[in-house]
């Protein structure tokens, strides 16, 4: 019982604690949601968009959400659980009925709520009471956020409800000893309490109209009052890194430079890695420049539904995060990798910019509503990314030729991609692919792999990109529709009428691989060479930068950095291996915060004084730091 009570404890303690300051670009693990749960909560996330996906809200009730532990979908999941008629639910989806939509799906969530209700108040034994009890907290979940925004008093008196409820089912002790009665008087009153919000709120005849579907309960939207939901991402999204994590080569690095002395690129490594440069929902979820491209390179992983087509690929420019910069197309791209980026202009997927600084800037104002970056801001995110190197490969030269130690059947490719072709118009593949430019031409050719938007469109031109570190990258073409190096040497041969035989498409598909691969394409961890150390090393680099910012003054370039840094080392001491020096960490990310706070009040001595304190305290922990 006591188990019991401390699961729903921790559970309704985080529905209704609303944490406060910058959001941290350290992703947090969500709890699986049950499968009618993570439908509804789907059809209001996809239900915001436009043009409205009503194919993938369909989606969302047939098949299981990505990631889900259930390999049933929402509506075989109630025919087998619930006598609720999900009809009328169905008839609005097919209508294309968004207010019905909404309606209906949130009194379902509501009615099964009060069948798990129900269930407990008739469960003959404790274990069955309890298990009901938990369905519908994982139910309300649903509810929980919308709830907490508009209402956290009663969010609270709600959370008590469920505990109340949860405690007051009784226990069958263990082999017997500790048996405890249900109070049925206290189940039937804290129930009530739950039951009647549902009432008012949920479970009402007449919503009304909804211009963003949310979870905010009906007396809310009655008040008229202006209540911002904070944004939050599907089930089945992810945003976590990449695992193995990319290796991250940097110029100055390799050169045995210290990034502690290159204050503008630490500075801009810091922008890259920081949730703050971006507008609302990006930066509210954590959501920066390193999350997509994780460490220079690509995040295979990423995946978020209705901006996502694929895992690593995303549509920047529909509905979600910058309405304004809303293309009403339908068109995710695979993501990009980075790596070697002073090398691979112009940039774009169909290289619309030429300067890196006016494509970074596009990014950061379009693509994610943030604020007009500083000019320093800017210089900094240029030189930091002017950093990025490609991935050491001892199998080819630096004018990209292949070394002996390469296999023989990619030397016979090698032959193969520098032969022309007739179909490729008496070209090679070399052609736009040069060896000895990094595998680019800095050129845009339509291939024939994008589809006419309308008829005579001449759209189809995209940057030739590199075939460096392309190993590691899959899928392929702009749009990841071929998932191998081999698919695309397939497509290549068919569409351009190649006449390749099966040895040379097998050679070909070699050299690829072999011009592609590297010799350490992940970063290595082990015991204490752990992804917190890393990260800890990383942070630690960033707010080295304070040594050049207090000096000028510089409040707030010192209040991004702090912000940013501080929350990122307090949220990635979680994930530490050495739990004894964990409170020390938070302490170290707490003196950051102190930085900041003291240039907020303009207190610039405070300030110098905590930043002081800061740099002794790294200096003590680093070696613990793991």
């Amino acid at each position: 019982m006591i188990r019991n009570f401390l699961g729903v404890l921790l559970a309704t303690l985080a529905s209704v604690l609303v944490l406060s300051g910058p959001a941290a670009a350290t992703p947090a693990k969500e709890t699986p949601w049950l499968p009618e749960a993570a439908a509804y909560r789907l059809t209001l996330f996809l239900g915001n968009l436009e043009p409205l996906p009503w194919d993938d809200i369909e989606t969302a009730w047939t098949d299981p959400y990505r990631g889900s532990e259930f390999s049933i979908g929402a509506l075989t999941w109630l025919d087998r659980e619930s006598d609720i008629d999900a009809a009328q639910l169905l008839n609005a989806i097919t209508h294309e009925d968004r207010q019905a939509a909404f309606v209906e799906a949130t009194r379902l969530i509501a009615l099964r709520i009060e069948e798990e209700l129900d269930r407990v108040i008739a469960a003959e034994d404790p274990a069955r009471a309890q298990q009901a009890v938990r369905t519908a907290r994982e139910l309300y979940r649903a509810f929980a956020d919308g709830i907490a925004t508009a209402e956290s008093d009663v969010a609270r008196q709600i959370g008590l409800a469920w505990l109340e409820l949860n405690s007051s089912t009784g226990s069958v002790g263990v082999l017997g000893a500790g048996a405890t009665s249900a109070d049925r008087d206290t189940m039937v009153a804290a129930r009530r309490v739950i039951s009647d919000y549902l009432a008012q709120n949920y479970l009402i005849d007449d919503f009304a109209p909804r211009q963003t579907l949310s979870a905010l309960p009906e007396t809310a939207i009655l008040s008229g009052r202006a209540i911002e939901v904070p944004p939050s991402l599907p089930p089945g999204s992810d945003i976590f890194d990449q695992d193995p994590l990319p290796r991250l080569v940097l110029n100055f690095e390799e050169q045995g430079i210290d990034e502690t002395d290159l204050p503008l690129v630490a500075y801009g490594d810091m922008l890259f890695d920081s949730a703050q440069i971006f507008g609302s929902p990006a930066r509210d979820l954590g959501l920066a420049c390193s999350t997509c491209h994780n460490r220079s390179d690509v995040n295979q992983r990423l995946f978020i539904p209705g901006a996502s087509h694929q895992p690593g690929a995303i549509d920047v420019d529909g509905a979600f995060f910058n309405p304004i910069f809303n293309d009403r197309r339908d068109d995710p791209l695979d993501i990009p990798s980075l790596r070697g980026l002073r090398f691979t202009g112009p940039y774009g997927r169909d290289g619309r910019f030429a300067s890196l600084r006016d494509f970074t800037r596009n990014v950061v104002v379009n693509e994610f509503g943030g604020a007009e970056p500083t000019p320093f801001m800017m210089d900094a995110l240029v030189a930091y990314m002017l950093e990025f190197d490609f991935l050491p490969n001892s199998m080819l030269t630096p004018d990209g030729q292949l070394t002996e130690s390469a296999p023989e059947a990619a030397q016979r490719g090698e032959a193969i991609f520098n032969t022309p072709f007739a179909g490729l118009g008496d070209r090679s593949c070399a052609s736009c692919h040069m060896p000895d430019a990094n595998f680019l031409d800095r050129q845009a050719h339509d291939i024939g792999s994008v589809a006419p938007a309308y008829e005579g469109a001449r759209a189809g031109a995209l940057d030739t990109p590199t075939l460096l570190g392309t190993a590691y990258t899959a899928p392929y073409f702009h749009d990841g529709s071929l998932p191998t190096l081999a698919a695309v040497v397939d497509w290549f041969d068919e569409t351009k009428t190649l006449g390749l035989t099966e040895a040379e498409r097998t050679d070909l598909t070699a050299y690829l691989q072999t011009v592609g691969a590297a010799d350490e394409p992940y970063e290595a961890f082990d015991a204490e060479n752990t992804a917190f150390r890393l990260a800890f090393a990383e942070l630690t680099t960033f707010a080295s930068t304070i040594d050049t910012l207090l000096p000028r003054r510089d409040a707030e370039h010192i209040l991004l950095l702090t912000d940013t840094v501080a929350a990122d080392l307090a949220a990635d001491a979680s994930t530490m291996s050495n739990l004894a020096a964990r409170p020390e960490v938070y302490a170290l990310a707490g003196r950051l915060a102190d930085v900041g706070a003291a240039v907020r009040d303009g207190d610039w001595a405070a300030a110098e004084a905590s930043w002081s304190a800061f740099q002794t305290e790294a200096d003590t922990v680093e070696a613990r730091a793991f």
